[in-house]
């Protein structure tokens, strides 16, 4: 094994934190959209069911 300090650990774990904390961000994200959609189509799923219901 070679002598010496090891060599370039401190800008790969940098690196590691930085990608790990842009996927989580991306996971958030994703996370939060499909949620505004979900009530999204809830409330336009509701909106289209109290039309319905006083046309009949």
């Amino acid at each position: 094994m070679a002598k010496g300090p090891e060599k370039n650990t401190k800008n790969k774990a940098l690196h590691t934190k930085l990608l790990n904390r842009k996927k989580s961000k991306l996971q958030e994200e994703k996370k939060e959209k499909a949620a505004r959609l979900k009530a999204l189509v809830t409330k336009m799923n509701q909106i289209k069911n109290s039309d319905e219901s006083e046309a009949i």
